[in-house]
């Protein structure tokens, strides 16, 4: 396999978008000694919010599962652009945290977090394999239907 993050991507016949850009006081990412922190990535068409809604009401679980993966395709291009497209700087991802806007009786968080889940192991291999929390919220940024944020391990 390939080290380019890009080539990997592209292999699964996606494409990265463009890093999108923090809209408050935050930044993109932070890394701590071997850790690389990423901050949440909402699903973006265009560079535009996609997928607005809740599932259990507007979004169906197979619209929720397509915004989970929008939004890990977000995730792979903050981290190709912390690892200038390097996958030899990365040792795996360590935990990846799910949010999913959601009605209160909705309990399939786990399958729609299973969208980014399974992009994030079909790019990376084993260096995908991570530990998951999928949680329901009440909203989420621009009212989209999910949101993904990650913990990576660096080599040292």
């Amino acid at each position: 396999m390939t080290d380019s993050l890009n080539q990997r991507v592209q292999q699964l016949g996606l494409q990265l978008p463009a890093p999108s850009q923090p809209i408050a006081n935050y930044v993109n990412h932070v890394v701590s000694q071997n850790q690389l922190f990423i901050s949440g990535q909402i699903p973006l068409l265009d560079g535009k919010p996609a997928f607005i809604g809740r599932l259990g009401e507007a979004i169906s679980e197979e619209e929720g599962v397509n915004a989970a993966e929008l939004s890990a395709l977000g995730l792979l291009a903050q981290l190709g652009a912390a690892l200038g497209d390097d996958l030899g700087k990365l040792v795996r991802i360590i935990r990846l945290g799910v949010f999913v806007a959601a009605t209160p009786d909705f309990q399939r968080q786990g399958a729609v977090a299973n969208g980014a889940s399974n992009l994030l192991v079909n790019a990376l291999g084993e260096k995908g394999r991570h530990v998951r929390t999928a949680v329901g919220v009440a909203s989420l940024p621009s009212g989209v239907a999910v949101e993904i944020d990650a913990i990576f391990e660096l080599q040292p």
